[in-house]
């Protein structure tokens, strides 16, 4: 079982000036919140936050840790809450990999619709360098996705990425980083894209191998 520090990573205090202003009034949508760790970074940044995880006992910690945000029990693949209203922020920290690439494009595509032009999704991905959480000696499943320890989990690389957001995406910011805030490094690509406007060309075209 992966072992979270007293200290969450706090990776969205960079970007709190984006995220308010792209906000606006309107909620933010955090997808996959686990035990609310960022829903009381973003509670702190003074927007409203709607958040959900499939994790019951995951989403009564959350709730306990930022009792100003609606938090709810529900799985990525159904309808999100807010899904096509053309909100301001979508954020999703390591909730996007447990799926094959076809959903996962998926998955990305419904963040699209729900996202207004101009609006942000701030979104971290397992990198395929993570060593420690399961990129290395598990079957695969597909191409960078392994089945580790039951569960899948799919590990990214850097055209993986480009990929993903290769088509109505306008990528504002992609580093691969190295979180401590679990018990032993995670590595991670952290990204922050804006959805384009219909018939905008794209600047990356990367194709998955």
């Amino acid at each position: 079982m992966t072992v979270v520090r007293s200290n969450p990573d706090p990776w969205l205090s960079a970007w709190q000036t984006a995220i308010v202003a792209a906000a606006g009034r309107g909620p933010v949508l955090e997808i996959g919140c686990g035990a609310g760790h960022d829903t009381a970074v973003l509670v702190d940044m003074g927007v409203d936050v709607v958040a959900f995880d499939i994790d019951g006992e995951a989403v009564s910690r959350a709730k306990a840790a930022a009792p100003a945000a609606a938090v709810s029990v529900q799985s990525v693949l159904d309808p999100f809450p807010l899904e096509g209203q053309g909100i301001g922020v979508v954020v999703a920290s390591l909730s996007l990999h447990y799926f094959g690439w076809s959903q996962t494009r998926s998955i990305v595509h419904r963040i699209r619709r729900t996202l207004r032009e101009g609006g942000l999704l701030l979104a971290r991905f397992n990198s395929d360098q993570d060593v420690h959480h399961g990129a290395i000696g598990f079957p695969e499943i597909e191409r960078g996705l392994y089945a580790v320890n039951g569960l899948a989990k799919r590990f990214f690389s850097d055209r993986d990425v480009d990929a993903l957001f290769q088509g109505g995406w306008r990528v504002l910011s992609k580093e691969h980083r190295t979180s401590t805030k679990y018990e032993r490094p995670k590595a991670l690509w952290e990204v922050v894209v804006s959805p384009r406007r219909a018939g905008a060309r794209c600047a990356r075209s990367t194709p998955r191998p």
